[in-house]
């Protein structure tokens, strides 16, 4: 039976991320997440979220991680992470136009 909590510890600390950060983002305690590193069966939603916070695919090593679908556990303080370099160029040149209009309505007066 694989140790999801020895699994997860292993990933976070080979990241480098620091473990309250982590804490931070996941809305729990620095003493919860080593409590959890004791835990064997730790919920796939939890080692999701982890892993897209450390940017680590776990479903090499946690086999259950199969079935499920990665991006339903999208970082929640990125709403935009579907968003394209293109979308982003063109809204930058979009609100660069409209800044550059304000600016020649404002010198005409």
């Amino acid at each position: 039976m694989q140790h999801r909590g020895e699994i997860v510890e292993r990933a976070i600390r080979q990241s480098g991320y620091p473990i309250s950060a982590i804490a931070k983002k996941l809305g729990r305690s620095r003493r919860w997440m080593y409590l959890m590193f004791d835990n064997t069966q730790i919920d796939l939603e939890t080692v999701m979220a982890i892993g897209n916070i450390i940017h680590h695919d776990f479903s090499d090593e946690i086999k259950e991680l199969g079935s499920i679908n990665n991006h339903s556990f999208e970082d929640p303080e990125n709403p935009y992470n579907n968003q394209t370099k293109e979308y982003w160029k063109n809204k930058y040149l979009k609100l660069l136009e409209d800044y550059n209009e304000l600016l020649k309505r404002t010198n005409e007066k």
